[in-house]
This record gives structure tokens, sequence and C-alpha cells, in this order.
């Protein structure tokens, strides 16, 4: 079992920045993939990005890559995303996601197995 708990949502200015973090609880959590996903209001939860296990393959929506960044570090159970150039189409909740096994870049939020309880991004025009 892993508990995600999400922080670092906010209201910015378009064009700035927030960077979002998700801590882990359980051992296992170096052996989840991790992912980040976000619903606006009225809309299906979409993928943003995710990563494997080693962090070694990540993956990323068209519409954020090249502005956010995904990244874990095991060592304190938390991964982590850099959201740059904030669009006021980015706001939404985000969810940090973890899957227990092996991860091929699937944008399926039900291929996650577990969920955390989600964070208020809100980008002003």
């Amino acid at each position: 079992q892993v508990q995600l708990v999400e922080s670092g949502g906010g209201l910015v200015q378009a064009g700035g920045s927030l960077r979002l973090s998700c801590v882990a609880s359980g051992r296992a959590f170096r052996t989840y993939a991790m992912g980040w996903f976000r619903q606006a209001p009225g809309k299906e939860r979409m993928f943003v990005a995710a990563l494997n296990w080693s962090g070694s393959m990540i993956y990323y929506a068209d519409s954020v890559r090249g502005r956010f960044t995904i990244s874990r570090d095991s060592a304190k159970n938390t991964v982590s995303l850099q959201m740059n150039s904030l669009k006021p189409e980015d706001t939404a909740v985000y969810y940090c996601a973890a899957r227990s096994t092996y991860y091929s870049g699937s944008a399926d939020p039900g291929q996650f197995n577990y969920w955390g309880q989600g964070t208020q991004v809100t980008v002003s025009s």
C-alpha cells in the first residue's frame, strides 16, 4: 500500500513557475513508476508526465513538453513536477499517481494503482 501526498499548488500569473511535490509512504516507492495527471472542471483526468521506477524513461504530454520537468528522489520518497512558462490552460487540480508494475508510458489513468488527493494550480492571465 502506498499513500501519496501532494503539495506546492497555488495561484500564479501566466508565464510564472510552480513546483509540485509528492511524498510517498512505504519502502516500495523506489520500485514504482510515478506520474502526474491533471483535471480541469468538467473535463476528464489527463496525463501530464510520468517516469519509470529508475527515472531512466520519462514521458510527457505534448501540451507540457519543454515547459514541465518530472523528477524523482528515491532517497526522499519524492516525485516533483517543475512547471515553467505556465499558461491559463494549465489551470487544474494536479494529482500524483503511482503504479506498482512495469510501466511503458501509458497515458491512461487506469494504469495507475494509487492516487493522491490533488493540489489546485490556478494560472491567471
